[in-house]
């Protein structure tokens, strides 16, 4: 969640998120359309559950890379 997305994508990569530290480059894959503080947790949390499954491309409206 941020208002920054560029931001916190650089914040992610230079290693400064105790969560994502040491686990790679990131890239940005989706932004969802703004909304207020309680529904953007309730759909990181919703998201987070996914675990990258086809859940999250249901959710995000991404179409599901081949091979995958």
């Amino acid at each position: 969640m941020s208002e920054d997305v560029e931001n916190r994508l650089e914040q992610h990569n230079r290693g400064e998120s105790k969560w994502t530290k040491n686990k790679g480059l990131w890239t940005l894959a989706w932004i969802s359309q703004a909304m207020s503080v309680a529904e953007a947790k309730k759909l990181k949390y919703l998201l987070k559950r996914q675990k990258g499954g086809q859940g999250f491309y249901n959710l995000t409206g991404l179409e599901r890379p081949t091979g995958s």
